[in-house]
């Protein structure tokens, strides 16, 4: 069995520490935390759980925070975790399964990561990171924002996933560090100009994340990034109400990649907004075909793509006349999200029909 250390950074997460720490505080064998700055009660709730709440001065570097916490680490192995991250029943008996049969040789273990909708019901995005390395191996984190561990030597995909479920909303925080490298003359890197031109399009500076992305695309060599970058540049041009152009650049995306859920959907999207609901409609049940094949590859759940669809079609059909095919769309959605403030709203509109004719 090896030992295991959770090293973590934080700032007010009063909301949601005490989960994260409740569904490893029987797993892990020390706990690390390192305060940022917090004005709440965080730092009192970490110290129910461990002696060790270490406090780091902000210095507009992520690396650098976490870089810290590995430093206090004494155990063979590290687990870093988010405030907002949590593992469920199924997932701690996975890892406490890992830790006891871990090999040596295994210098780093990836899981998956669950992103949860705001309702905490869909998986929306699944992600795969470094979460478990070796304390002897001295792994360093780089970069001030959307930092990675550079990782070299035996790594271990583990069917292990962590679910993160955020609670506060979208900031500017790491769209201000990425100004503040910008006006200082920083040159950003490839990867940082890719996250900067995310930032910008998170925050909804959709001209300046236009330009951003576009010099991105000239220079990646990442094919998932410039596929991801051109779809963001086409939702910028959705959000600025120009569909046609930003079709250009979801068709763009087929150049690197085969059909794929998410670049259809961007498509059907672009013509639902346009009202021209018949061709929403084709693209969106083009969709749905796709799910069986095994021809596209697509990063977000299905189920919660399968609700979007069906609740587009749901809607276009309404528009379109076609009642009966706009209640059988409903009645798919109602079965993967009953809870969902569309279906109730709409649950109202189809029964007041039912009982007028």
């Amino acid at each position: 069995m090896i030992s295991l250390s959770l090293c973590m950074i934080v700032k007010d997460e009063e909301e949601v520490i005490r989960r994260c720490l409740d569904s490893v505080i029987n797993i892990v064998d020390e706990i690390i935390i390192v305060d940022t700055g917090s004005t709440d009660k965080t730092k009192e709730i970490a110290k129910e759980y461990t002696r060790k709440v270490y406090d780091f001065k902000w210095i507009d570097d992520f690396s650098e925070a976490r870089n810290f916490s590995f430093s206090k680490a004494s155990k063979e192995y590290i687990l870093w975790m988010d405030a907002d991250e949590y593992f469920d029943k199924e997932n701690q008996e996975k890892l406490i399964k890992l830790k006891n049969n871990l090999s040596n040789n295994i210098d780093a273990v990836t899981f998956e990561t669950n992103m949860l909708d705001c309702n905490n019901t869909c998986i929306t995005f699944i992600g795969r990171r470094n979460r478990i390395v070796k304390k002897g191996k001295d792994f360093r984190w780089i970069g001030f924002v959307h930092e990675y561990i550079d990782i070299s030597g035996e790594i271990l995909d583990s069917n292990i996933a962590i679910i993160h479920h955020k609670v506060k909303s979208v900031s500017d925080r790491n769209l201000k560090l990425y100004r503040k490298n910008v006006e200082a003359g920083n040159k950003l890197s490839d990867r940082d100009l890719y996250y900067y031109g995310k930032e910008l399009y998170c925050n909804r500076y959709y001209e300046e994340a236009i330009k951003v992305l576009e010099e991105f695309t000239t220079k990646a060599i990442w094919v998932e990034e410039i596929i991801d970058s051109l779809c963001k540049i086409g939702k910028c041009y959705l959000f600025l109400n120009d569909h046609k152009k930003s079709r250009e650049y979801f068709y763009k995306c087929f150049e690197y990649t085969c059909p794929n859920i998410n670049i259809f959907y961007n498509i059907a999207e672009s013509f639902e907004l346009q009202k021209e609901y018949l061709k929403a409609t084709t693209w969106y049940e083009a969709i749905l075909k796709l799910e069986e094949s095994e021809k596209f590859m697509c990063c977000e759940n299905i189920d919660y793509l399968n609700f979007n669809v069906n609740l587009s079609l749901c809607v276009c059909n309404f528009e379109l006349g076609c009642i009966n095919k706009s209640y059988y769309h409903h009645l798919k959605c109602k079965e993967i999200n009953p809870l969902n403030q569309c279906v109730i709203k709409n649950d109202e509109i189809f029964r007041n029909i039912i009982t007028k004719n």
